[in-house]
């Protein structure tokens, strides 16, 4: 169709063509239309991978201390994050709008379970809806006072869920007016171009059309930790990163 519609516009652009070479300048015509798209299609996406190392200042689990739940009905110390890199997010910042591929599927999750929201930090994309069920047996609540989205879906059962659809970018931080120490964060991105490193810290994104971008390390205790990088089209970019947490100024 496309090569149809490029044959039409020529044709209407050269009326006067002669009949005598009506099939040479057709053929021409026709092999133009069909070597451009593909010149166009060899500027192909290019691919980044590699591996993070995390400080173990911030795998410390912290105390948890349960206010409200009943004697038994959930364990008294609930298991600290066994994968330490669940709780780093990685994005690409670009100084021009960065567009990918749509995401298609199921509205993301994070459910209350166990007193806590899991997962903990969950990466989305601006206009997402994000599903919040409780799977306890006690009643949970999930508020924000974040500037990014403010809201009280107020107190809700066991098998209920409520949603909430984020606009704008940055960082919305969760609680439960019911339990205390329960936390969590959405991070709201402004483009598709983000992933959680698996427990080893090896991490891909895919698809990165060619450019220049910043690759953003995003932990809660932390301020974010940026890395110059370069994308090539058809060529993966080596990248290896280390998520320290800042030392302490000291004060003289």
């Amino acid at each position: 169709m496309a090569s149809l519609n490029c044959i039409a516009r020529a044709a209407s652009r050269s009326p006067g063509a002669p009949r005598a070479q009506g099939v040479r300048w057709l053929a021409a015509l026709l092999l133009a239309c069909l070597i451009a798209p593909g010149a166009a299609a060899q500027v192909a996406p290019g691919r980044v991978e590699g591996t993070a190392t995390i400080s173990r200042r911030l795998t410390r689990s912290r105390l948890r201390v349960r206010v409200y739940s009943e004697p038994g009905s959930l364990p008294a110390s609930p298991a600290a994050h066994e994968d330490p890199f669940s709780d780093v997010v990685l994005y690409l910042e670009s100084s021009t709008p960065l567009r990918g591929p749509a995401q298609p599927g199921p509205a993301p999750v994070m459910r209350q379970h166990g007193e806590r929201f899991e997962p903990h930090v969950l990466p989305v994309l601006v206009g997402t809806t994000v599903e919040f069920p409780n799977d306890d047996d006690v009643y949970h609540n999930v508020f924000s006072l974040s500037r990014v989205r403010t809201f009280d879906l107020g107190r809700y059962p066991r098998g209920s869920s409520k949603s909430i659809q984020f606009l704008m970018s940055g960082v919305v931080q969760l609680f439960c007016h019911i339990h205390a120490d329960m936390s969590g964060y959405i991070l709201v991105l402004d483009n598709p171009f983000f992933v959680v490193p698996d427990s080893t810290g090896h991490f891909v994104l895919d698809g990165v059309p060619p450019g220049v971008y910043r690759l953003v390390a995003w932990h809660e205790r932390i301020r974010p930790i940026g890395t110059a990088i370069s994308v090539e089209s058809g060529r993966t970019t080596t990248v290896r990163l280390d998520i320290p947490l800042p030392e302490p100024v000291t004060q003289r």
